[in-house]
C-alpha cells in the first residue's frame, strides 16, 4: 500500500546523509496520507545504505503499525503529535545535524540575521522549553512533539511560515507540504544555523543586529504565498 508515498519518503530519508545532516541512523523523515489516515516513516535503527522503499513502515494516525516488517522510528509519536496539531503539513524531518543541534543544546533560538534565513522562515526559529520529569518518564517522544506544538500555540506562531523548531537538549524538527520538501528544509535549517553561529563569532564585540522586519517579510513573501515572484511560472 501507498507505494508512491513510500518511494517519496525513502528518497527524502536518503537526502539526509546526502546533505550531511545525519551520522549512522541519527534522523528520520515521514510523510502523511491524510485522505487515507496513514503515516509512512523510516524504520528504527536501520542503516541508510541498507534501506529500500519497501522498508518504509506504514502506521495509522496513532502510530500503530499497519504495514511493514520493521518497527517504525522511535520518534514516530513526535511525528504523530505534529501531524495532529499542524493539519496542513505533509512531511516531517528530524535530524541531529551539528549546527542546528548545537543551538538546541544551548537553548538558543535562531534569530533572523540575513536574507537566507528570511527566504524560508518568517521570523526566528524557536526553541522549546525543558520537558518536565513526568513528560520524560511517560510518553517521552509524544511529549516532544506536543512541546513543539505548545510552543507555537503559546506564542501564536504560524507553522506554515516558520516550518521548524529546535527541541531543547535534542535537535531540530522541520516540516513542509511533503516529505521531500521537509528534508530540503532540514538542510536549509542546518545552513542557517551555521551562518547564525558564525555571524555571532564574527562579531564578538557587538551583538549582531536582527534584520529589519520589512526586509524579512520582503524575502519571505518573494518565495511564499499567492504573490510569490521567485522562480519560473508553470506553463
Amino acid at each position: 500500500m501507498l507505494n508512491d508515498l513510500k518511494k517519496e519518503v525513502y528518497e527524502a530519508n536518503m537526502a539526509l546523509p546526502k546533505y550531511g545532516l545525519v551520522l549512522f541512523t541519527w534522523g528520520n523523515v515521514s510523510g502523511i496520507d491524510r485522505a487515507g489516515g496513514h503515516i509512512v516513516i523510516k524504520p528504527s535503527g536501520v542503516d541508510y545504505d541498507k534501506l529500500s522503499p519497501d522498508d518504509m513502515v506504514v502506521t495509522d494516525l496513532d502510530g500503530y503499525v499497519v504495514e511493514g516488517s520493521f518497527k517504525p522510528s522511535s520518534d514516530t509519536p513526535s511525528h504523530v503529535a505534529l501531524y495532529k496539531n499542524f493539519p496542513e503539513i505533509g512531511g516531517i524531518a528530524h535530524t541531529h545535524s551539528t549546527y542546528a543541534t548545537s543551538c538546541a543544546q544551548a537553548g538558543i533560538a535562531i534569530e533572523p540575521f540575513g536574507t537566507t534565513h528570511a527566504d524560508y522562515f518568517n521570523g526566528k526559529i524557536p526553541v522549546t522549553r525543558h520537558l518536565s520529569e513526568d513528560e520524560i518518564a511517560n510518553d517521552y517522544e509524544k511529549h516532544t512533539g506536543l512541546c513543539i506544538t505548545e510552543l507555537f500555540k503559546k506564542n501564536k506562531l504560524n507553522e506554515n511560515e516558520i516550518p521548524g523548531a529546535l527541541v531543547r537538549n535534542h535537535g531540530p524538527f522541520v516540516w513542509a507540504k511533503d516529505a521531500n520538501t521537509a528534508a530540503h528544509n532540514a538542510a536549509v535549517l542546518e545552513e542557517i544555523a551555521k551562518m547564525f553561529i558564525l555571524t555571532k563569532l564574527a562579531n564578538p564585540e557587538d551583538k549582531p543586529v536582527v534584520m529589519p522586519g520589512k526586509l524579512l517579510k520582503k524575502h519571505f513573501y518573494r518565495k511564499h504565498g499567492a504573490l510569490a515572484t521567485y522562480g519560473q511560472k508553470n506553463g
